[in-house]
């Protein structure tokens, strides 16, 4: 990352902080909260599958989920932008030395654990 995108994720950062601190200093942690009421009914529909597609930074993000007989998730997968061109980092380095590794992968702006989301 370049210097100017360094200082401005800085910048951010307290920004970020400040913002936290000024926010928590309102709060007010000797009453509770009230808890939230629903305004409909959200029970999920038994034996589907649900499909959402986001764009993050790096690219499409998609959301993929399966409900029971009884409507409750039993699977649920999200696929990051980077997933699809792991395959493309693995093939540029054929016949190279591991020590390549980190530069190909900086070339490829990929996320190693999903963290783009």
């Amino acid at each position: 990352m370049c210097g100017h995108g360094m200082m401005l994720r800085h910048l951010e950062t307290q920004d970020a902080v400040r913002f936290v601190r000024d926010l928590s200093g309102h709060l007010n942690f000797e009453s509770p909260l009230p808890r939230p009421t629903l305004e409909k009914d959200l029970t999920l529909t038994p034996d589907s599958i649900c499909i959402s597609l986001v764009e993050g930074w790096r690219g499409e993000i998609c959301h993929s989920a399966i409900t029971g007989s009884d409507g409750s998730v039993v699977h649920y997968k999200v696929k990051d932008p980077s997933f699809h061109n792991w395959f493309a980092l693995a093939l540029s380095l054929r016949d190279l030395e591991i020590s390549d590794f980190p530069i190909n992968n900086k070339s490829y702006n990929l996320s190693y654990c999903g963290f783009d989301l």
